[in-house]
């Protein structure tokens, strides 16, 4: 089974899982489109024939299919396996996998990618700006891809966007190349109290979710960016990192040094075994707290935009990276010559 063909077949069992009743093919690529997987009503067709064959989808005439108990079961194993991988590796993997060279401002790095329509991002342009302007995303830089491109697994469907921010894994990579290796501990909701870091709300351990914390928190609606960008008191998504004390001068030095080139650094950083805004580093630690790279995103998602956020979507080439301030003229120029619906 090719990796394509897995990937697809694993999105059409979870969208006949989700409903109660038979789904036809067109509303399966339909909900397909909006995760971003660019795929036909014919494909989607051609795979349920494949998956009804094997039985893990029954097909009940006209009204569509739904999922088997064969389906289900083969859902459930991919999932484990799924998070098997995702709490070992892939942090650490995808943080290996970067290439940016601070000497030479060359590249790939770590992105979010955010699937959505171009008016869901217009309208919330000024407040996103807004929470980069207060320091509440990562870094300064952005970008986005049109229809038809690929962010790592993110594929961006017709007449939608792919909005990239940068990951907070980001930091990890560029210190691991730089011989400190960093343990991303937990994500987490970080309350601000006039426009300061008070302590951690909410935090859920990296080692017990297959998902990314902060897309839990931005789907569950915990977070309150609109307030804190407007009061300085609100919920916004951070992180929890350790890293070894004896190499604590040299990680804020480089972390100064991605600061510059617009990839962000650490938000607060501790001393050695003490508590950082009410969590405690090991000993021989310190803890760092590292700003959430989908941010930005959740502004769309408080305004009633449903957009689909993937973390840690994939590498990107540091040089395509843009500043956010230019997102109106980017976002313009890019939906320019879209045709009519």
């Amino acid at each position: 089974m090719n990796e394509k063909f897995k990937r697809r077949r694993l999105a059409i069992l979870e969208v006949l899982k989700r409903h109660d009743g038979p789904v036809v093919s067109h509303d399966i690529a339909y909900e397909l489109n909006l995760r971003g997987l660019d795929v036909g009503e014919r494909t989607i067709r051609l795979d349920l024939q494949e998956m009804d064959a094997q039985g893990v989808t029954l097909r009940l005439g006209r009204r569509g299919r739904r999922l088997s108990e064969a389906g289900l079961a083969e859902l459930r194993t991919a999932r484990t396996v799924e998070r098997i991988g995702f709490l070992s590796s892939k942090i650490d993997a995808m943080s290996y996998a970067m290439t940016l060279d601070l000497e030479r401002r060359s590249g790939t790095v770590v992105v979010n990618t955010t699937v959505c329509e171009p008016d869901q991002l217009r309208q919330s342009l000024g407040e996103i700006a807004a929470v980069f302007a207060k320091g509440y995303g990562m870094g300064q830089l952005v970008f986005l891809a049109g229809p038809g491109e690929r962010i790592g697994a993110v594929d961006i469907p017709p007449r939608r966007i792919g909005f990239c921010t940068v990951c907070s894994i980001v930091l990890n990579g560029v210190l691991l190349k730089q011989g400190i290796p960093v343990q991303s501990k937990y994500g987490g909701l970080l309350e601000l109290r006039d426009g300061e870091p008070a302590r951690f709300a909410e935090a859920i351990d990296y080692r017990g979710t297959s998902i990314d914390p902060l897309v839990i928190f931005i789907r569950g609606g915990f977070t309150s960016y609109r307030r804190a960008i407007r009061t300085g008191n609100g919920l916004i998504g951070a992180s929890f990192r350790e890293l070894p004390a004896d190499a604590a001068g040299l990680a804020r030095s480089i972390a100064a040094r991605t600061d510059a080139m617009g990839l962000g650094g650490f938000y607060r950083m501790g001393a050695p075994g003490c508590d950082l805004l009410g969590i405690p580093a090991s000993e021989g630690c310190c803890g760092a707290v590292v700003i959430g790279g989908l941010n930005p995103v959740s502004i769309m998602e408080e305004r009633g935009e449903h957009v689909i956020a993937t973390a840690l979507s994939g590498l990107l080439e540091y040089g395509r990276l843009f500043p956010y301030t230019e997102l109106p003229r980017r976002l313009a120029a890019l939906t320019r010559h879209w045709p009519p619906r």
